[in-house]
């Protein structure tokens, strides 16, 4: 049998061992507190490998659009295989990826706070989070992916 093969069912068996509802639970309040200290109300999704979000939580205050720009965000992660802020170069006019929001019907977004979730080079799901400026979400979701990952 391919080693390899192996080694990635056995990533995806870690990862799965992390969407526990403790875990998710965990990675949404240490991003909340995240953004408490910042004074940024948002939104945050974790979704699995499938694009199946596996919570989903708005912050009280947090932008209304921020519950569909979340889940986007993680989606776009997934499935562009990056972190969204390093989407967006490649997708202004002028990119080898412009006009790739409008040909996927907006589902794609192309600027900060979506990353991948990745255990052993295999991408096991992705968190979304909106409602602040790019910058701040990029950084409630660095430290949402970071509690998710080391797990509770």
């Amino acid at each position: 049998m391919d080693e390899s093969l192996v080694e990635r069912a056995l990533a995806y068996v870690k990862g799965e061992l992390l969407f526990t509802k403790t875990n998710l639970q965990h990675a949404i309040d240490i991003a909340e507190q995240k953004a408490q200290s910042i004074n940024v109300p948002v939104t945050i999704c974790i979704s699995d490998q499938a694009g199946n979000p596996r919570i989903l939580y708005r912050m009280e205050k947090a932008n209304l659009v921020s519950l569909t720009l979340a889940p986007k965000k993680a989606n776009s992660a997934l499935l562009m295989r990056k972190p969204t802020k390093d989407l967006n170069q490649d997708t202004v006019p002028g990119g080898e990826l412009y006009q790739m929001e409008t040909m996927l019907d907006g589902q794609l977004v192309t600027f900060a706070g979506g990353i991948p979730l990745v255990i052993d080079d295999v991408i096991i799901g992705a968190i979304g989070v909106s409602g602040g400026l790019v910058s701040e979400d990029q950084l409630i979701c660095e430290t949402a992916v970071n509690a998710f990952l080391a797990g509770c």
